[in-house]
């Protein structure tokens, strides 16, 4: 399965989510079955290392950011990824939008695994420089994406 986080730059939230999940995957064995990645809907930061203020929360929590580069979404992504999953509804739309009419991809927002939040969007740090809030709401979000791809898997 392959999963693959998306935000405006590719600097803050998406690499913060592929951080936090590859880790989350790894504990739970399954890095064999599940591959996870990161883009963003602009190229505006290709080849940029993630945001102070992210590297800054993913060295908090001993979350590696080395390997993480900006890059933006292409079309390979909509006919590799079994999951794209939006930080915001103008990542969505444009997600949406660009998608090639042969795309296998399923299309999300971030909280549409999380019942009690379904709809909502996680705030872009670059402009709220509240990146603690954003680990927080991937904190939330991200182990109901997890739940749903283990019962995805099963079947």
């Amino acid at each position: 399965m392959n999963v693959l986080f998306v935000c405006l730059g590719n600097i803050c939230r998406s690499p913060m989510a592929e951080a936090m999940f590859t880790k989350m995957v790894a504990d739970e064995g399954l890095a064999d079955l599940i591959k996870i990645d990161s883009a963003g809907t602009s190229d505006e930061e290709e080849g940029n290392p993630p945001h102070p203020g992210t590297r800054k929360i993913l060295a908090k929590y001993n979350l590696p950011a080395a390997n993480l580069v900006s890059r933006p979404l292409n079309n390979h992504d909509y006919l590799s990824a079994d999951y794209i999953i939006c930080m915001d509804d103008m990542n969505l739309a444009d997600v949406k939008r660009r998608a090639p009419v042969n795309t296998t991809a399923n299309i999300n927002a971030i909280f549409d695994m999380t019942p009690a939040k379904k709809g909502q969007a996680i705030p872009d740090p670059w402009y709220t420089h509240r990146f603690q809030d954003t680990y927080n709401s991937l904190a939330e979000a991200l182990p109901s994406w997890l739940t749903y791809f283990k019962q995805q898997l099963e079947n």
